[in-house]
């Protein structure tokens, strides 16, 4: 007799009792930032490739991640992506209090994904978070307090603060920047809130000046304001965006890049020594990145995956 497949109900309980705390953060990870590799999740959560593999055979079987691999335009493919299966939803909407998930969250969520054209873009992106959450594993007097989302921004009225301009609630994002993500890196008792853009070389420089253009905006109608971390493919184009910054007339906006090129070398986290500010000489840690906020710890938007796209609700 063939068995039968177990409740929705059942299942969900049975992977509640199997989820540890390591579990729980991947789980979230996969529901705000949408897909991780397997290099990714180990660098950030395991100890070794082999347990993490098991551990990633284990969620799967349970249905709590699903997964996938593109295929490279020259042959072969990637290693595989990982993405929250419908109990994962379920779980996550369980331990965050939301209401239950579409029933086919998972499904749509996946085919958004494998289906995206700027699917490295997105990768990339998190790959400068998990590498952050990579140096919390291994020092114990730091850690990656906040990863937000870029959709957590897209929505009206994200950064408005009271005190600043209304302006911000009136027009929506029209204006204000849409940046990669966002997070909040502690080292030893300080903290440093930043945005992140991540830049694969694909754009012209100009969209890069405009895009700081709408930072300008925003410190202008806030209260606060946050340092903006450009990750750049190499050194030659870093050095012409800090040409055209340094053309920029009385800009207020705190702008610090690197470059993959650079850490590649040096082998180094983006915690390192690896921030250059406009204007400024030399190399910064990023906890020295100087910032205006006195509640960054609590003022953050809050997001709701919602539909295919991964939009906030």
């Amino acid at each position: 007799m063939r068995s039968r497949s177990l409740p929705a109900a059942d299942a969900l309980l049975r992977l509640q009792a199997s989820i540890t705390a390591r579990d729980d953060r991947l789980l979230g990870w996969l529901y705000d930032h949408g897909v991780l590799t397997t290099d990714q999740i180990v660098a950030a959560l395991f100890p070794s490739l082999d347990f993490t593999q098991r551990r990633l055979r284990r969620l799967t079987l349970l249905r709590a991640v699903d997964r996938f691999r593109p295929n490279k335009p020259d042959g072969g493919s990637y290693p595989y992506h990982y993405v929250l299966d419908q109990l994962g939803y379920d779980h996550v909407h369980a331990q965050r209090g939301l209401g239950p998930p579409r029933r086919d969250q998972a499904r749509r969520r996946k085919q958004s994904l494998t289906r995206r054209p700027d699917l490295p873009h997105l990768l990339g992106g998190n790959q400068v978070f998990i590498d952050l959450a990579a140096h919390a594993r291994t020092h114990p007097d730091t850690s990656l307090d906040r990863w937000q989302p870029a959709f957590a921004f897209h929505e009206p009225g994200v950064f408005y603060r009271e005190g600043g301009n209304p302006q911000m609630m009136v027009h929506g994002p029209t204006g204000l920047p849409r940046p990669d993500g966002a997070g909040v890196w502690t080292e030893r008792g300080r903290a440093v809130p930043f945005f992140l853009e991540y830049d694969t070389g694909g754009e012209r420089l100009d969209i890069l000046t405009e895009k700081i253009a709408k930072y300008e905006r925003l410190y202008a109608m806030s209260t606060w304001a946050w340092p903006v971390l450009f990750h750049l493919p190499s050194a030659r184009r870093e050095a012409n965006l800090h040409h055209r910054l340094a053309a920029v007339p009385g800009l207020e906006t705190v702008i610090a890049t690197t470059t993959a090129e650079l850490r590649a070398a040096l082998a180094a986290s983006p915690a390192d020594q690896v921030w250059h500010l406009a204007g400024r000489d030399g190399r910064h840690r990023l906890i020295n990145l100087p910032y205006t906020d006195t509640r960054h710890d609590d003022e953050f938007p809050t997001h709701v995956v919602a539909g295919q796209e991964g939009r906030a609700a």
